[in-house]
C-alpha cells in the first residue's frame, strides 16, 4: 500500500527516466577473455518498461556510460529516448522534458550515484534502488526494496500504476 504523500506524487507521472548502470543493471561489468564486455539486465524490469511504453508513458535512459549493450537493450525494449556518455545529466533531462512537453513534476527518475543527484532534485518523483549510495537515498521519495538490476525499476513502475489505478495490459 502506497502512503498518501507518495501516491499524490506518483499519480502525476507520465514519464520514467532511468540511469542504466546500477539501476537497470546491478552495476557489474563482465569482461570476456577477448575483451568483450557484458552486463546483466532484469527481465521483469524490461517487461514492465515495454508495457509502460505501450500504455502511453514516455521512457528514457540517460547514462554516463557508453556501451553498445545499452543501445541493444533499449532497442529490444522499444525505448525511444536514449542518451549515453552524459557527464551532466540535468541539461539533457531539461531538453528531453521540453521536447516531450512535460513538467518536472510529471517525471519519475531513478538513479543510484552522485551523477544522478541534480536530476533527482529536479523531478516530481526521485527514486532509487535499495543499494543506491546514502547521499542519493537521502533525497529520494521512492526507495525500492529491490537492488539495481534486481527488479527496482519494476517496483517503481508498479507503484506508479497502483497510484494511478491502472494495471498492466
Amino acid at each position: 500500500m502506497i502512503q498518501e504523500p507518495l501516491k499524490a506524487v506518483l499519480s502525476k507521472i507520465r514519464c520514467i527516466v532511468l540511469d542504466v548502470d546500477g539501476v537497470l543493471t546491478d552495476g557489474s561489468i563482465y569482461f570476456g577473455e577477448n575483451g568483450e564486455c557484458t552486463k546483466v539486465f532484469n527481465t521483469k524490469d524490461g517487461y514492465i518498461l515495454m508495457h509502460m511504453i505501450a500504455m502511453g508513458y514516455h521512457v528514457a535512459l540517460i547514462s554516463g556510460g557508453r556501451s553498445p549493450i545499452i543501445m541493444q537493450r533499449a532497442k529490444a525494449l522499444n525505448i525511444p529516448h536514449v542518451f549515453t556518455e552524459i557527464k551532466e545529466k540535468l541539461p539533457v533531462f531539461n531538453q528531453l522534458i521540453k521536447e516531450l512537453s512535460l513538467t518536472p513534476s510529471e517525471v519519475a527518475y531513478m538513479g543510484d550515484e552522485y551523477i544522478d543527484i541534480p536530476v533527482l532534485k529536479a523531478v516530481g518523483c526521485a527514486a532509487c534502488p535499495n543499494d543506491a549510495i546514502p547521499q542519493v537515498k537521502a533525497i529520494c521519495n521512492f526507495i525500492a526494496d529491490h537492488n539495481g538490476g534486481r527488479g527496482a525499476v519494476r517496483e517503481l513502475c508498479d507503484a506508479i500504476l497502483e497510484a494511478q489505478n491502472k494495471c498492466v495490459i
